[in-house]
């Protein structure tokens, strides 16, 4: 992932400068967006220059996508990008209305004019360059910068979405721009836990998390970060620092690993729900068949997680992997399709499985993870369907209705 930066003969880094994000239940009310003027007002009055990037309100987005499947059941994705950005233009205003009511000068930007170029994939574009000359303008007369995240312009002018927590990529974009060593994620949630505090009692928040463990947990169900987001602090050095826009109180700093102390054994367990196994049976064995099943997958935009082919036997393996359970009903086809043209057996589809995952650097350092993760599935009667690893991440898939249980003796079991 390359970020071009604009003007390139710019040499001018600010050290007090501070990126800032706030997500839409930060944002959600006018009290909210006050609170959020207030926080912002300390760091400027101890004389931060601050560039905030800013969610549309609370649910809006939502409510967006819905007035749009009251006209149509099949919305042009370049029209969808042209409503949705709208969210967060409202909220940048309210947000500079609101600043500059208590005293503190503000400018609030969209994504096309502070020029975020990004391709021209609509409602999942990927950022190219931006141009930090408006920008550097507004700061350098003293005023808060407010830019609307999770859009952007692509080579023709249209207006293009990042996909949903793409406010998250806009800001550490924004920071690896800008030359600023952290970009601070507000939220509302005080900081990344070693499981969802709602779902297990005695989750612990993290001081500090590497890039590669935020990476595996935000794919894996964890819904703090967006991955592009921790992509591009990785590649371009940005600490992120979780925080809740509701109290003062540290968060969790997402760094490198040679920043950490100590790798624990597993920093976080998480549960993926809305998922779905398909199995197809007496697929051939010969080569290309995989690549022809998942490139027709693939171009649907369909994302495949966890994948397990059988042993070869008489000339024919079993084909297994999840993916989510809301692109069953573009999938099918694309299944049936496959099993005629190759002479295989029916497809089989579970939609009530569920995705159990462990994640750590320390497992790289440490033996018997696996085992211990195993055998508290065990001890506990609920029954592993498929595995699939990484060197930082062991991932179960099992039964939904067991999710819960799972979740909280897995984390039980490795005392995090």
């Amino acid at each position: 992932m390359t970020l071009e930066v604009f003007p390139k003969n710019w040499q001018v880094i600010m050290t007090n400068l501070v990126v800032q994000k706030y997500g839409g239940t930060s944002v959600g009310t006018t009290d909210k967006i006050k609170n959020v003027a207030n926080r912002i007002k300390s760091y400027y009055d101890n004389g931060s220059k601050v560039v905030v990037v800013v969610s549309a309100m609370g649910h809006t987005t939502d409510e967006l996508v819905d007035l749009a499947e009251k006209l149509s059941d099949n919305p042009s994705k370049r029209e969808m990008d042209m409503l949705l950005s709208t969210g967060e233009q409202v909220s940048i205003a309210l947000l500079a209305i609101a600043l500059e009511a208590i005293g503190v000068p503000a400018q609030s930007f969209t994504g096309s004019q502070v020029k975020i170029i990004t391709d021209g994939n609509f409602s999942n574009a990927k950022i190219e360059m931006i141009d930090r000359t408006r920008i550097d303008i507004a700061l350098s007369e003293g005023k808060v910068v407010i830019v609307a995240g999770f859009q952007g312009i692509d080579k023709n002018e249209n207006i293009t979405t990042l996909g949903r927590g793409g406010s998250d990529t806009s800001a550490v974009a924004l920071a690896a721009t800008l030359g600023a060593k952290e970009c601070e994620i507000y939220t509302d949630v005080d900081g990344v836990y070693s499981a969802d505090p709602n779902k297990v009692e005695g989750a612990k928040k993290h001081q500090t998390i590497t890039y590669d463990e935020m990476l595996e947990l935000a794919s894996l169900g964890a819904g703090v970060l967006h991955p592009r987001s921790v992509e591009f602090a990785k590649n371009y050095g940005v600490t992120i620092h979780v925080r809740s826009s509701f109290n003062m109180n540290p968060g969790t700093l997402v760094v490198s690993e040679d920043k950490l102390m100590e790798n624990i054994r597993v920093s976080g367990v998480t549960i993926k729900n809305e998922e779905a196994r398909v199995t197809l049976p007496e697929v051939p064995d010969k080569p290309g068949i995989a690549a022809d099943l998942f490139g027709a997958l693939s171009e649907k935009d369909i994302i495949v997680d966890v994948i397990v082919q059988s042993s070869p036997s008489n000339g024919k393996n079993t084909i297994s992997f999840t993916m989510p359970r809301k692109s069953l009903s573009i999938a099918e086809p694309i299944l049936k399709s496959f099993a005629e043209k190759n002479k295989t057996g029916n497809p089989d589809i579970n939609d009530k499985i569920a995705i159990v995952s462990a994640v750590g650097v320390g497992m790289k350092s440490h033996v018997g993870v696996a085992a211990t993760m195993f055998k508290a599935l065990a001890d506990n009667s609920i029954n592993i369907e498929m595995i699939s690893t990484s060197e930082i991440k062991i991932s179960c898939v099992i039964k939904e209705e067991e999710a819960k249980k799972a979740l909280t003796e897995i984390h039980k079991a490795f005392k995090i």
